[in-house]
């Protein structure tokens, strides 16, 4: 069985004030991505994962191989199953790669144990992450609260626009960047206007609309995410740009798929990671062979 993981961005981002459980109130509106990895599960005799990229992780500690377990546990069966990641989305750069890996698992799990549509998926997925649930939903975008993980509103996005990624070759970790956030706080605005620009399905509008008050203390962790993003402003093409969730990849909506590439293979030349893409029309999804 092979699942679509795909990446995603944050269109907009605001990070309110620390809960009482320690997670901060976040509000954002999350679009998937045409770009994502891709995910196997076959039946095995025991749980196995297998990764072609060196996260840095155990298996056990990879977010996929927890969901196996999780949603298991859940639902009284036993994941005797090898899951292998065949890994595109960079790893700490805000683009969702691991929620939406553990997305896919559980995605693919249900698929084989005939649980589809059982409610029990999306309570495993909030265990895991805030995101982890975005990518179940059938909708390609929607707007999240609580601590990102509630559902606020499908949306119908706006897939095929133009996207290029880039990514300076450094990591940020989330906690370091909630910290930083922390020491300095920053207002988390209001994502009307991304919402209205996308109910229009206007693409100038959401680019002068993307937010995101994560930003600044991404660029305390990792200030070469300023290089970037400033890099990316002047490029011919661009319609607007804007950090990927905590980074530290930068994203950049085009004007065309033209503009897309020439950006990337520039990026390329600088020394950064890049690719380019367009925003998407599904979340984890089952492939037919």
């Amino acid at each position: 069985m092979r699942v679509a993981a795909p990446a995603k961005v944050n269109l907009f981002l605001g990070v309110g004030d620390r809960l009482p459980d320690g997670y901060h109130a976040v509000t954002t509106v999350l679009h998937v991505l045409e770009f994502g990895d891709e995910v196997s599960i076959e039946p095995h005799a025991r749980l196995e994962l297998h990764c072609d990229v060196d996260l840095g992780v155990s298996p056990e500690g990879n977010l996929a191989y927890r969901a196996a377990v999780a949603f298991g546990e859940v639902v009284g069966r036993i994941p005797a199953v090898r899951i292998t990641l065949c890994k595109v989305v960079p790893h700490g750069a805000g683009l969702g790669g691991g929620s939406s890996d553990a997305a896919a698992v559980i995605a693919g799990l249900s698929a084989l144990w005939g649980l589809q549509g059982d409610e029990r998926a999306l309570s495993v997925a909030a265990s895991l992450g805030a995101d982890v649930p975005f990518f179940l939903m059938s909708s390609p975008a929607a707007l999240m609260t609580g601590r990102g993980d509630v559902l606020g509103r499908s949306l119908t996005g706006m897939p095929g626009l133009p996207v290029v990624l880039v990514r300076p070759p450094v990591s940020v970790s989330t906690a370091a960047a909630y910290r930083a956030f922390d020491a300095s706080p920053a207002v988390p605005g209001d994502p009307a206007r991304v919402l209205d620009a996308l109910e229009v399905g206007d693409p100038g509008a959401l680019a002068s609309s993307l937010a995101n008050n994560l930003e600044k203390a991404a660029a305390v962790v990792a200030p070469e995410v300023l290089t970037v993003r400033s890099w990316l402003q002047e490029a011919p093409g661009v319609r607007g740009s804007l950090l990927a969730g905590s980074g530290s990849a930068m994203f950049a909506l085009c004007e065309d798929d033209e503009a897309a590439l020439r950006i990337a293979d520039a990026a390329q030349g600088h020394g950064w990671w890049a690719h380019a893409t367009r925003l998407g029309a599904h979340g984890v999804r089952l492939l037919a062979d």
